[in-house]
């Protein structure tokens, strides 16, 4: 009996050991690694401190969560392909030749084009049209019909893709395309389908759609990644007609239906030699996806001109696109004279990003920030509301508009640049979602888009630096502690 008891002794004891030498191993590998390939000095230091307060779980999490592996998997896959570039030459607009295009007043925006050139390695193209759709009561109806009247091919790309009456429609439409004969191709992330129990993933089956999930995570090594989604928001008929911006697929977005959790936003139809770069991301989505090389005239058509806009894409992701958008904001940040409009729904800037909206303030540039008053995720408003007081004290303004909730999300500098598309302001958007965002050159839609934002800028409520300070101690507590978790957001 005695050396029975002895023997569980020695296992206990063993046990702890193993226990104690794994979570010390661990957190060596998971300390070096942060310390090796993390970036930001400031996330390295959380993550070795938390790795080393709470060694054994911290370490796995930092395995799960805090490693890209999905840029190297994704550099990998690609590897071996050729980037398909549709040929689109005779649109091509130097960023020496945009004084062309427009005003004397808006020259200096030569030196953005050859920025944004410069990062994202894609041409600016003209002769496109653009145009604004509001809500999903503009924007649902227009995709609906690009599908129904759709030839050869349909591609699209979303985060949400919910199982309601909106989203129904569409898979019935994606259906009926689909036994016209027309080659329909549906990418929907897979965290996306599982906003709506039952998935929208039955109907498509029903109605015969090809459809993939990007990275489900369900098998192990993918769990690895599972915080890394595509938010990206893509439709284009036959290769010549495109829609991009924010809207995901929900019956909340359709405010004439008066949704029970009704959601503002904005989206576009794109038309030009700018599509074939929406129909570049899709294609290289949906190969990395399901290894289907999309290719040929169908997917790819020859592009006219048949507008006055200048337009390039610009994508961003944890993979070869990495920080893309964010130097693309620098830019413009950098560069604006006059003014800076920003709409978004989820707003916790950096510290460089921060930097560059107070020194535009502080050169005379009217910066103008506006968010909504309520947001779905209350977390990220505490946090964003702790950063406030960092902008108001330099000249920047910030505006809370009025219920419903306002998803859109745009950029406007100097009457004449905008940036529209899938992104928000937020480390999420800025280095682990796949985004994908159009950039313009042209005064007559940012006109357009700024007499929109006068009108949110009219019902707002206008945030001041007295306001901010005079929160409650409970409160400021709460939102600095949310602030804390930003890179987490």
């Amino acid at each position: 009996m005695a050396s029975q008891t002895d023997l569980w002794t020695v296992v206990h004891q063993v046990w702890h050991i193993g226990v104690a030498g794994l979570a010390l191993l661990l957190s060596i590998i998971a300390s070096g690694h942060a310390v090796l390939y993390k970036r930001d000095s400031r996330a390295a230091i959380a993550w070795v401190g938390f790795v080393w307060l709470v060694p054994l779980v911290e370490a796995v999490l930092y395995l799960i969560f805090g490693i890209n592996r999905l840029r190297r998997q994704a550099l990998l896959l690609r590897s071996d392909l050729e980037r398909y570039r549709a040929h689109s030459r005779d649109a091509e607009c130097p960023p020496e030749e945009l004084h062309r295009h427009l005003p004397p007043h808006s020259e200096h925006l030569e030196m953005l084009a050859r920025v944004v050139g410069e990062v994202v390695a894609k041409p600016l193209l003209a002769g496109n049209r653009v145009e604004p759709l509001l809500n999903g009561d503009e924007t649902y109806p227009a995709m609906l019909d690009a599908i129904r009247n759709a030839k050869q091919t349909v591609s699209f790309l979303t985060y949400i893709f919910d199982r309601d009456e909106i989203g129904l429609e569409f898979a019935k439409a994606f259906g009926e395309a689909t036994r016209r004969g027309v080659e329909v191709r549906v990418l929907i992330d897979a965290a996306g389908t599982r906003y709506s129990m039952p998935t929208i993933l039955r109907a498509l089956r029903r109605e015969k759609v090809r459809y993939a999930r990007f990275l489900p995570a369900f098998a192990l090594w993918r769990m690895m990644s599972m915080n890394l989604r595509t938010h990206r928001k893509i439709l284009v008929a036959d290769g010549r007609l495109g829609f991009t911006g924010g809207l995901n697929i929900r019956v909340g977005h359709c405010l004439q239906k008066k949704p029970r959790k009704p959601v503002q936003d904005i989206h576009f139809r794109v038309e030009g030699p700018v599509v074939a770069q929406l129909q570049e991301v899709f294609a290289e989505d949906w190969c990395f996806t399901t290894k289907e090389a999309l290719r040929g005239e169908g997917w790819f058509p020859q592009l006219d001109k048949v507008g006055q806009d200048l337009a390039r894409g610009v994508t961003d992701g944890p993979d070869e696109d990495f920080e893309k958008l964010r130097w693309t904001l620098m830019g413009a940040l950098s560069i604006a004279r006059q003014s800076v409009r920003i709409v978004t729904p989820y707003f916790l800037p950096d510290p460089s990003i921060t930097s560059a909206l107070n020194l535009a303030a502080m050169r005379g540039v009217e910066v103008d920030i506006v968010l909504p008053s309520k947001s779905n995720l209350f977390f990220v408003h505490w946090a964003s509301r702790a950063m406030w007081w960092q902008l108001l004290e330099h000249g920047c303004r910030i505006w809370l508009t009025p219920p419903p909730f306002d998803h859109s999300k745009l950029m406007i500098v100097d009457g004449c640049w905008v940036l529209l598309g899938s992104a928000n302001w937020d480390p999420r958007s800025l280095r682990l979602n796949f985004e994908f965002n159009v950039e313009c050159y042209d005064v007559e839609l940012a006109q357009r888009l700024e007499k929109l934002i006068g009108t949110k800028i009219a019902a707002a409520h206008q945030v001041t630096l007295q306001e901010v300070d005079s929160r409650e101690m409970p409160a400021r507590l709460r939102d600095g502690v949310a602030r804390l978790l930003t890179p987490y957001l």
